[in-house]
Protein backbone atom coordinates (compact mmCIF):
# COMPACT_ATOMS: atom_id res chain seq x y z
CA UNK A 1 0.00 0.00 0.00
CA UNK A 2 1.40 3.63 -1.28
CA UNK A 3 1.96 6.02 1.51
CA UNK A 4 -0.89 8.65 0.13
CA UNK A 5 -3.51 5.69 0.12
CA UNK A 6 -2.74 4.63 3.53
CA UNK A 7 -3.29 7.90 4.66
CA UNK A 8 -6.48 8.75 3.21
CA UNK A 9 -7.74 5.28 4.48
CA UNK A 10 -6.75 6.31 7.65
CA UNK A 11 -7.93 9.50 7.93
CA UNK A 12 -11.79 7.56 6.92
CA UNK A 13 -11.23 5.31 9.71
CA UNK A 14 -11.21 7.51 11.65
CA UNK A 15 -13.69 9.77 10.34
CA UNK A 16 -16.38 11.33 13.05
CA UNK A 17 -19.73 10.03 12.91
CA UNK A 18 -23.13 11.41 13.35
CA UNK A 19 -26.83 10.26 13.65
CA UNK A 20 -29.07 11.70 11.08
CA UNK A 21 -32.40 9.90 12.21
CA UNK A 22 -31.46 6.38 12.09
CA UNK A 23 -28.80 6.97 9.34
CA UNK A 24 -25.49 7.23 10.11
CA UNK A 25 -23.04 9.54 8.22
CA UNK A 26 -19.52 9.65 8.24
CA UNK A 27 -17.74 13.19 8.32
CA UNK A 28 -14.76 13.94 5.84
CA UNK A 29 -13.14 17.20 5.08
CA UNK A 30 -12.96 15.41 1.36
CA UNK A 31 -16.52 15.25 1.52
CA UNK A 32 -18.04 17.83 3.98
CA UNK A 33 -15.44 20.62 3.84
CA UNK A 34 -14.84 20.10 7.88
CA UNK A 35 -13.40 19.25 10.57
CA UNK A 36 -10.48 21.08 8.85
CA UNK A 37 -9.00 19.25 6.08
CA UNK A 38 -4.78 18.41 6.39
CA UNK A 39 -2.96 19.29 3.38
CA UNK A 40 -1.22 15.82 3.79
CA UNK A 41 -4.37 14.15 2.93
CA UNK A 42 -5.24 16.59 0.22
CA UNK A 43 -1.70 15.53 -0.98
CA UNK A 44 -2.48 12.06 -0.92
CA UNK A 45 -5.84 12.39 -2.87
CA UNK A 46 -3.97 14.77 -5.89
CA UNK A 47 -1.32 12.20 -6.00
CA UNK A 48 -3.60 9.39 -6.48
CA UNK A 49 -5.87 11.38 -8.88
CA UNK A 50 -3.41 12.30 -10.90
CA UNK A 51 -1.57 8.87 -10.60
CA UNK A 52 -5.03 7.01 -12.05
CA UNK A 53 -5.25 9.31 -14.89
CA UNK A 54 -4.14 9.67 -18.30
CA UNK A 55 -3.55 13.01 -18.88
CA UNK A 56 -2.59 13.13 -22.10
CA UNK A 57 -5.85 13.22 -24.07
CA UNK A 58 -8.04 15.10 -21.45
CA UNK A 59 -9.15 18.79 -22.46
CA UNK A 60 -10.50 19.89 -18.54
CA UNK A 61 -10.86 19.05 -15.24
CA UNK A 62 -14.49 19.23 -14.15
CA UNK A 63 -15.71 19.35 -10.33
CA UNK A 64 -18.80 19.14 -8.72
CA UNK A 65 -19.76 21.93 -6.06
CA UNK A 66 -18.71 22.30 -3.22
CA UNK A 67 -15.74 19.67 -2.64
CA UNK A 68 -14.90 19.93 -6.12
CA UNK A 69 -13.30 23.03 -5.63
CA UNK A 70 -10.63 21.96 -3.16
CA UNK A 71 -10.26 18.67 -5.17
CA UNK A 72 -10.08 20.12 -8.69
CA UNK A 73 -7.29 22.77 -8.12
CA UNK A 74 -4.61 20.84 -6.95
CA UNK A 75 -4.99 18.65 -9.73
CA UNK A 76 -4.98 21.80 -12.63
CA UNK A 77 -2.02 23.57 -11.24
CA UNK A 78 0.27 19.64 -11.06
CA UNK A 79 -1.12 19.00 -14.98
CA UNK A 80 -1.38 22.49 -16.47
CA UNK A 81 -5.00 21.54 -17.19
CA UNK A 82 -8.02 23.89 -16.95
CA UNK A 83 -11.09 23.09 -14.51
CA UNK A 84 -14.53 24.03 -14.01
CA UNK A 85 -17.01 23.66 -11.71
CA UNK A 86 -20.15 22.42 -11.56
CA UNK A 87 -22.32 25.04 -9.63
CA UNK A 88 -25.95 25.09 -7.92
CA UNK A 89 -26.44 28.56 -9.33
CA UNK A 90 -27.39 29.64 -12.77
CA UNK A 91 -24.81 32.63 -14.52
CA UNK A 92 -26.51 33.18 -17.51
CA UNK A 93 -23.56 32.95 -19.77
CA UNK A 94 -24.18 31.84 -23.10
CA UNK A 95 -24.24 28.38 -23.60
CA UNK A 96 -25.38 27.34 -20.27
CA UNK A 97 -26.37 23.69 -19.53
CA UNK A 98 -29.13 23.58 -16.92
CA UNK A 99 -29.39 19.72 -15.30
CA UNK A 100 -31.28 18.57 -13.06
CA UNK A 101 -29.74 16.73 -10.14
CA UNK A 102 -31.25 14.31 -8.09
CA UNK A 103 -29.39 11.67 -5.05
CA UNK A 104 -30.73 10.22 -2.02
CA UNK A 105 -30.48 13.07 0.23
CA UNK A 106 -31.22 15.74 -2.17
CA UNK A 107 -32.61 17.29 -5.53
CA UNK A 108 -31.95 20.19 -7.17
CA UNK A 109 -30.57 22.29 -10.27
CA UNK A 110 -27.10 22.86 -11.39
CA UNK A 111 -25.23 24.63 -13.81
CA UNK A 112 -22.72 24.06 -16.71
CA UNK A 113 -20.50 26.64 -18.25
CA UNK A 114 -18.44 26.92 -20.95
CA UNK A 115 -17.82 23.31 -22.06
CA UNK A 116 -17.28 23.43 -25.80
CA UNK A 117 -18.40 20.55 -28.32
CA UNK A 118 -15.45 17.44 -28.72
CA UNK A 119 -13.63 18.82 -25.11
CA UNK A 120 -12.41 15.14 -23.46
CA UNK A 121 -13.72 15.49 -19.64
CA UNK A 122 -12.48 14.33 -16.57
CA UNK A 123 -15.25 14.40 -13.87
CA UNK A 124 -13.38 14.37 -10.38
CA UNK A 125 -16.05 13.46 -7.77
CA UNK A 126 -15.88 13.69 -3.47
CA UNK A 127 -18.36 11.06 -2.86
CA UNK A 128 -20.12 8.17 -5.62
CA UNK A 129 -23.09 6.84 -3.51
CA UNK A 130 -26.45 6.46 -5.54
CA UNK A 131 -24.81 7.88 -8.88
CA UNK A 132 -27.62 10.41 -9.53
CA UNK A 133 -25.42 13.56 -9.53
CA UNK A 134 -23.12 11.99 -11.88
CA UNK A 135 -26.03 10.74 -13.77
CA UNK A 136 -27.07 14.18 -14.34
CA UNK A 137 -23.72 16.22 -14.90
CA UNK A 138 -22.98 13.63 -17.32
CA UNK A 139 -25.93 13.98 -19.06
CA UNK A 140 -25.09 17.70 -19.36
CA UNK A 141 -21.99 17.34 -20.83
CA UNK A 142 -23.10 15.42 -23.74
CA UNK A 143 -25.63 17.76 -24.36
CA UNK A 144 -22.63 20.31 -25.02
CA UNK A 145 -21.10 18.14 -27.15
CA UNK A 146 -18.05 17.49 -24.80
CA UNK A 147 -17.16 13.67 -23.84
CA UNK A 148 -17.00 12.40 -20.45
CA UNK A 149 -13.61 9.86 -20.84
CA UNK A 150 -12.77 9.36 -17.00
CA UNK A 151 -14.42 9.84 -13.64
CA UNK A 152 -12.66 9.58 -10.45
CA UNK A 153 -14.68 9.26 -7.01
CA UNK A 154 -12.28 9.28 -3.93
CA UNK A 155 -14.92 8.03 -1.84
CA UNK A 156 -17.43 4.77 -2.79
CA UNK A 157 -20.42 3.86 -0.70
CA UNK A 158 -23.03 2.00 -2.12
CA UNK A 159 -24.33 1.05 -5.99
CA UNK A 160 -23.69 4.03 -7.82
CA UNK A 161 -20.84 3.14 -9.59
CA UNK A 162 -21.82 -0.13 -10.88
CA UNK A 163 -24.83 1.59 -12.04
CA UNK A 164 -23.06 3.90 -13.93
CA UNK A 165 -20.46 1.32 -15.27
CA UNK A 166 -23.42 -0.60 -16.82
CA UNK A 167 -25.00 2.42 -17.69
CA UNK A 168 -21.67 3.91 -19.85
CA UNK A 169 -19.18 1.54 -20.39
CA UNK A 170 -17.30 3.25 -22.81
CA UNK A 171 -16.36 6.10 -19.46
CA UNK A 172 -13.52 4.38 -16.98
CA UNK A 173 -15.52 4.86 -13.79
CA UNK A 174 -13.25 4.07 -10.58
CA UNK A 175 -12.86 5.16 -6.67
CA UNK A 176 -9.84 5.47 -4.69
CA UNK A 177 -11.98 3.88 -1.67
CA UNK A 178 -14.77 1.65 -1.07
CA UNK A 179 -16.22 1.95 2.43
CA UNK A 180 -20.02 1.12 3.85
CA UNK A 181 -21.12 2.31 7.11
CA UNK A 182 -21.56 -0.43 9.64
CA UNK A 183 -23.58 0.32 13.26
CA UNK A 184 -22.49 4.05 13.30
CA UNK A 185 -18.67 3.42 11.96
CA UNK A 186 -16.93 3.49 9.13
CA UNK A 187 -15.79 0.03 7.54
CA UNK A 188 -13.41 0.28 4.33
CA UNK A 189 -13.59 -2.66 1.55
CA UNK A 190 -10.80 -2.43 -0.02
CA UNK A 191 -7.74 -4.64 0.76
CA UNK A 192 -5.21 -3.01 3.16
Amino acid sequence: MTDAIYRLRESLRNAPVIWKGEYPYFIHPITDGVPRLDPQVLEAVTELCQNAIDWANVDLILGIEAMGLPLTAPLSIRTGIPLIIARKRSYGLEGEVIIGQETGYSKGEMFLNDLKPGEKIVIVDDVLSTGGTLKAVLQGVERTGAEVTHIIAVVEKGPGLTRLKKEYPDVIIESLVRLEMDEGRVVLLDNE
